[in-house]
């Protein structure tokens, strides 16, 4: 009970974005701020947050690029979407482009700012990852299909059994509190998308945004979003997990220089 205790503190801590972003959502559903418009709002929030996160060193500046592209990419995906009618955001705000308010792509970014605080703070550690090419592969597919699936059939259940060939070997190994428990790689993606899709439904009822059942009065989304999610969230953790380990290499590859500079030095 201790170390579930411990673990969900950890767990707290590495959400500090999203919960920031709920509780925007929250009040200003609640309270109406005058000369400014909600989403506007929203958005200088979020860059506040940002700002203040690496000011105080919540987050790195590596971290921070991390951020930016799942922000570009959700917000990629975001005009997209809306353009196809799967949702919408109906309020008015200067800061919207194509019917997408731009604080979406934080949404997106929240996530990523997730995976690098908790990857950090329980000290991540993958085995048996496979290679980088396939991994590639699979994340490229898996974006392409929310755009695809429009115009052709819909591959997520084939990337789904795809996604657990690749990765059945390999494990996640986190610590806490000194301890260190290891858990299916597979498992902990279909956890976080469960758990995100909880969070949808919370931000939906704030009206982040709405779905097309959701215009004359909120519902809960749909449990089969939860397929999505994991989709999402499959490709945050692969995208991160990749930048993580081509960072760790080029660590690597500095010392292996700076010790072969060492050793030359020497024998002069």
């Amino acid at each position: 009970m201790k170390q579930l205790i411990y673990f969900g503190l950890e767990q707290a801590k590495s959400c500090v974005f999203p919960v920031i972003i709920f509780l925007t959502l929250a009040m200003t559903k609640t309270i109406e701020v005058p000369f400014i418009s909600r989403y506007d709002l929203i958005l200088l929030v979020c860059l506040g947050t940002q700002v203040l996160m690496v000011m105080f060193k919540r987050e790195t500046l590596d971290e921070v690029k991390v951020i930016a592209v799942f922000h570009l990419i959700g917000l990629a995906l975001e005009l997209y979407k809306v353009h196809m009618g799967s949702w919408s955001y109906p309020e008015k705000a200067f800061t919207k482009v194509w019917g997408v308010p731009l604080y979406s792509g934080f949404m997106y970014a929240s996530v990523a700012s997730y995976m690098c605080q908790v990857w950090r703070r329980l000290e991540l550690k993958l085995t048996n990852w496979p290679s980088t090419w396939v991994v590639s592969i699979l994340s490229m597919a898996i974006y392409l299909n929310f755009f695809t699936h429009h115009f052709i059939y819909d591959f997520r259940w084939f990337l789904k059994l795809f996604t657990l060939l690749i990765f059945y070997r390999t494990f996640v190994y986190f610590t806490v509190n000194k301890r260190t428990y290891r858990m299916p790689l597979v498992l902990s993606f279909v956890l976080i998308g469960f758990f995100i899709w909880i969070a949808e439904n919370i931000a939906t009822f704030f009206g982040a945004w709405q779905y097309p059942d959701q215009q004359q009065q909120w519902t809960m989304v749909h449990i089969s979003k939860i397929s999505s999610w994991l989709l999402l969230v499959i490709i945050s953790f692969l995208i991160v997990a990749l930048l993580k380990h081509l960072k760790e290499n080029q660590n690597q590859f500095k010392q292996r220089e700076k010790s072969k500079e060492t050793n030359e030095i020497y024998e002069r």
